[in-house]
């Protein structure tokens, strides 16, 4: 069974850190591109970060550069964002998902996982 898994979320004040993890079961996640995306309350998601296969390509919202770092460990089977300096704005359902096809911040992925929820506040 094809899944992903994300993990890492929770409640975090203004300022901090936290790292999310995206795992693959039942794949190879390093033959795919992945997205992270994000979806807050009363909003569209949108795409907040991505990685090539290789890892050797990414892409990031203008809103996160330079607080938000993807990479990933293919031997892992897994994803990472670093998520730094977070603001209230940054809480939302944030999503992993994966494509052997396509690569880039649009929602064209065929593989997503549930969610995990970050809550940026004081």
């Amino acid at each position: 069974q094809l899944q992903l898994v994300e993990s890492g979320g929770g409640l975090v004040q203004p300022g901090g850190s936290l790292r999310l993890s995206c795992a693959a079961s039942g794949f190879t996640l390093g033959y795919s591109a992945v997205g992270w995306f994000r979806q807050a309350p009363g909003k569209e998601r949108e795409g907040v970060s991505c990685i090539s296969s290789s890892g050797g390509s990414t892409k990031y919202v203008d809103s996160v550069k330079g607080r938000f770092t993807i990479s990933r460990d293919n031997a892992k089977n897994t994803v990472y964002l670093q998520m730094n300096s977070l603001k209230p704005e940054d809480t939302a359902i944030y999503y992993c998902a994966a494509d052997p096809l396509y690569y880039g911040l649009g929602s064209r992925y065929d593989y997503w996982g549930q969610g995990t929820q970050v809550t940026v506040s004081s």
